[in-house]
């Protein structure tokens, strides 16, 4: 299936204003920082990573010259020490930056940061991003709205993200859900799809194709849970398209489409439909606060052009039935009138942010 509109091929990024600020120092996500975004781009070489299959993985390796190397190290240690134990520099002493990729592609540039403890060969990942007020709101959505939390910081000119762990979604349709060896519950993996579905469109979370989001895999005591995890949030309320919100209508999500048409009548698809909303009112419930104070900030932000505005807020009125779509005049209030709709028709409450 293909959406009707092609993605944007270059996302404007937008920057964060001084009430989003505020917001993210409230709730502890800001962080002063001596290393920016910028200082990683003065690198003196850099050649391209591939995988243990050999193939290009589309990052490059880079490195610095010695007399910045290790002021650069020592820096992202502390950054790591915010991101994972609130800045404890006992707790990274014993660690060491073996490897910082670049990715030239995609809206915020990342740079991937491999640090590992050197008693027990034990690695993590976190990521070094240019700032956009899109994909932070697009986390902190996730943080509150979605199964997992998310863990990131953030200053004036710097995004920094931990690394969400799972198989991304291409190479699970084609190294996965193919093989006859893998014992999948595909069931369950077309219900998972479905969710993870809903919970995109209510939250207008975009552009989904299968290498923005990854399986996270959990062995239970009588089967293997599956969970689709979100991992690019570039597209948070930007495109002016419904479809566009829908993963369902990608064509490198069909493998999974497919799954869901053959195994779930649609009596059964509705029924998991609402178990999302009803999920995903509950967990809106449980962060009244900040969410209020989250839309306070966004209902007013410009997040998107004007023209994007009007077609998405006239596609989700008809799609809903639903004429209050039209009053919003910015992605955050047809935001904040999706999440309001799951209260009042899933929930049966009606409750003013």
């Amino acid at each position: 299936m293909k959406t009707k509109e092609a993605i944007s091929k270059k996302k404007i990024i937008y920057p964060i204003q001084s009430n989003l600020m505020g917001y993210l120092k409230t709730y502890s996500r800001d962080l002063k920082l001596k290393l920016h975004y910028e200082n990683l781009l003065d690198y003196d070489q850099a050649f391209n990573s591939y995988d243990k299959k050999g193939k290009d993985t589309l990052w490059q390796t880079v490195i610095y010259k010695e007399q910045i190397a290790t002021e650069i190290y020592e820096e992202l240690k502390r950054i790591y020490s915010y991101l994972k134990s609130g800045g404890n520099q006992s707790s990274v002493e014993h660690l060491t930056i073996e490897k910082i990729e670049y990715c030239s592609f995609g809206n915020t540039n990342p740079f991937r940061i491999k640090i590992v403890n050197i008693y027990n060969d034990v690695y993590d990942y976190f990521y070094i991003k240019r700032p956009d007020a899109s994909r932070i709101y697009g986390l902190e959505l996730e943080h509150l709205l979605a199964p997992d939390k998310i863990n990131f910081l953030v200053s004036e000119h710097t995004l920094i993200e931990e690394h969400i762990p799972g198989i991304s979604g291409d190479v699970f349709m084609n190294d996965y859900l193919k093989k006859t060896h893998y014992d999948f519950n595909k069931t369950r993996i077309a219900k998972e799809f479905v969710k993870f579905n809903e919970r995109c469109l209510v939250r207008l979370l975009g552009d989904m194709r299968a290498y923005n989001y990854v399986f996270d895999i959990t062995p239970d005591f009588d089967d293997t849970q599956v969970r689709i995890r979100a991992i690019d949030f570039d597209q948070q309320s930007y495109e002016g398209r419904k479809n566009i919100y829908l993963p369902q209508f990608f064509k490198e999500n069909f493998a999974l489409v497919e799954l869901v048409m053959q195994l779930l009548p649609e009596k059964t698809i509705a029924q998991y439909q609402q178990e999302e909303r009803s999920i995903i009112g509950r967990r809106s419930l449980g962060a009244k606060q900040r969410l209020k104070d989250l839309f306070h900030t966004m209902e007013k932000a410009e997040l998107s052009t004007y023209e994007k505005v009007v077609s998405l807020r006239t596609e989700l009125a008809e799609f809903y039935q639903d004429p209050v779509f039209e009053k919003c005049e910015t992605m955050g209030m047809l935001l904040e009138r999706s999440l309001k709709r799951i209260l009042i028709y899933s929930l049966k409450k009606n409750w003013d942010w």
